[in-house]
């Protein structure tokens, strides 16, 4: 997969069009966590030291009908000004005036950002009359939104597909989350360890699948294990349990046979009577959970078990939590896997969703290779899948 990079554009003094990944949280009009913000930042600066025609976009969220003011760009743009140390202008009324036409009257140390892109429908719909409204009279578009590129919206798909394939290319965190991940579905250095946890098989079912193709083990905990458990036969008490999924499950055990991947499922529990924060949390040695408690997380057998699996494994792909990590109570197998991944000499690979913000709670996160920054994206790349938004950054 040959990417088209920043580096192959003569940017000097000419008009770029930068989607971004902004969608950072925001409570109260605070911005709870920036890393979206600073993985931004070696791209804009790279434009910056090139040209002051940037005009920069992102999305927030998912609002509804139009977007309201708790949904805006604003708390962004400001952090964005401190960052870059030159003023952050919020356009918010881009389809009515070209901001391209705009940028010329900016000045030398300002630079455009535009509203939250979902605020219009066209984004969504990957609408080509709002393609041209963004990026219409620019020389260059860029994508440095990884996390939106398995997304055909207009930003990401239709805008691009407008300049010529030599006027568009991929700025530093997409060609950073390529050579990653793209490690991890070619020839990942074994032994290689897979590990799986979250809610649904229904949801990983692909990316398993996929993945067993080039894993030895596969560590799977959270809600997903129950399901596992409950198809071998094995009481899961009143865990959640998709029982409608046996299909997947039997399939993915068949592979994985074939394949001689060994497959690792816990083999003792943290339980409580209730899914609640404050319940009281119960260990249960073995493999079978009593009648009125649900599991929620692993036991500290299986934590040790995953540990010397991990700690043996030259590359390792974390994606999914053990248990209710967020609990404090309920964390302790999730941070047992990011303290063992620590220890990994080799590759280390956190692919994105709540895995990420797990490593982060962990304190370990400066310890891994690679924490992608994309939680769909990154689970679609690892299925095999050439995302809308790379297909068109291909040269």
């Amino acid at each position: 997969m040959q990417l088209r990079q920043i580096e192959d554009l003569e940017l000097n003094g000419k008009k770029v069009f930068l989607r971004l990944d902004l969608n950072v949280p925001i409570k109260n009009g605070k911005i709870q966590d920036e890393t979206r913000i600073r993985e931004a930042l070696p791209t804009i600066k790279y434009i910056l030291e090139r040209t002051n025609k940037l005009t920069m976009a992102s999305h927030l969220g998912r609002p509804k009908n139009g977007g309201s003011p708790q949904d805006s760009l604003e708390p962004v743009g400001a952090r964005l000004s401190e960052l870059l140390e030159r003023e952050v202008v919020l356009y918010p009324d881009y389809t009515k005036e070209s901001s391209a036409q705009l940028l010329t009257s900016l000045g030398k140390n300002q630079v455009m950002l535009l509203e939250n892109l979902r605020f219009h429908s066209g984004e969504e719909a990957n609408n080509i009359d709002f393609a041209h409204s963004l990026v219409d009279g620019y020389d260059f578009y860029v994508n440095d939104a990884f996390g939106t590129c398995h997304r055909a919206h207009a930003s990401v798909s239709a805008a691009a597909e407008l300049l010529s394939p030599e006027r568009r290319a991929a700025g530093y965190l997409i060609q950073k989350e390529i050579t990653a991940l793209g490690s991890i579905v070619t020839k990942p250095e074994a032994p290689f360890t897979v590990i799986m946890g979250g809610s649904k098989v229904s949801d990983k079912i692909a990316v398993i699948l996929n993945l067993l193709n080039t894993c030895n083990h596969m560590l799977i905990g959270g809600a997903m294990a129950y399901t596992f458990l409950k198809f071998k036969g094995i009481d899961v008490g009143s865990s959640r349990v998709e029982a409608d999924k046996m299909d997947l499950v039997e399939t993915i055990l068949r592979n994985a046979d074939a394949r001689k991947v060994q497959i690792h499922l816990p083999v003792d529990h943290l339980c409580a009577k209730e899914f609640s924060e404050t319940a009281e949390a119960v260990a249960v040695a073995g493999g079978a959970i009593p009648q009125g408690l649900m599991g929620l997380d692993i036991g500290p057998e299986t934590q040790k078990i995953f540990a010397r699996v991990i700690r043996d494994s030259k590359t390792v792909l974390w994606n999914g939590p053990m248990g209710v990590f967020e609990w404090d109570k309920f964390a302790t197998g999730t941070m047992a896997i990011a303290g063992a991944m620590a220890e990994v000499r080799g590759k280390t690979i956190v692919g994105g969703g709540d895995s990420v913000s797990a490593v982060q709670k962990s304190g370990f996160a400066a310890k891994m290779t690679h924490i992608s920054t994309g939680g769909g994206a990154s689970l679609e790349f690892l299925e095999g899948k050439v995302l809308p938004g790379i297909k068109v950054l291909l040269k």
